[in-house]
């Protein structure tokens, strides 16, 4: 599949909306939430939205992060491993509800399993976590940015 646009281009037409997206993803990274735990979110909600590039990206990230590389190919069935922890599930969870908005919008019990896991301040940075990674997904998907060549 041929790219639509290069990845630069982006940037050079539209600097503010690159900056926004930018700084939205380093408030993110700085919000004292987990880095390991925000790239399961990262991969999740790529794997959902279909992301080569981000799924790609954060896959590798995950890695050097020092994620076992068996958690990340069992993430699509995250609710049938247990290997992960009862935060992870409840941030996968929310993750999966806030990207598939149109199946009912974040239900009650998804709301109740976060709240649980996260504190107030928390849940507000893993919600900004998985707009950004949505974001980015819709990005890239709609410019066919092919996932970067190992170096």
């Amino acid at each position: 599949m041929k790219a639509r646009l290069e990845y630069r281009k982006i940037h050079e037409h539209a600097p503010g909306i690159a900056h926004a997206l930018r700084s939205l993803t380093a408030a993110v990274n700085e919000s004292g939430l987990e880095a390991g735990l925000l790239e399961l979110v990262k991969v999740r909600a790529s794997q959902i939205n279909g992301c080569a590039f981000c799924l790609d990206m954060h896959f590798r990230d995950a890695l050097k992060l020092g994620e076992r590389p068996e958690r990340l190919l069992i993430l699509d069935a995250w609710r049938e491993a247990p290997d992960f922890s009862e935060r992870e599930r409840a941030a996968l969870a929310w993750t999966e509800a806030l990207t598939k908005i149109t199946e009912g919008h974040v239900p009650d019990a998804v709301y109740a399993e976060a709240t649980a896991a996260f504190s107030e301040k928390e849940l507000a940075n893993l919600t900004a976590a998985v707009i950004a990674i949505n974001a980015w997904n819709r990005v890239m998907i709609a410019y066919r940015i092919p996932p970067a060549k190992p170096a």
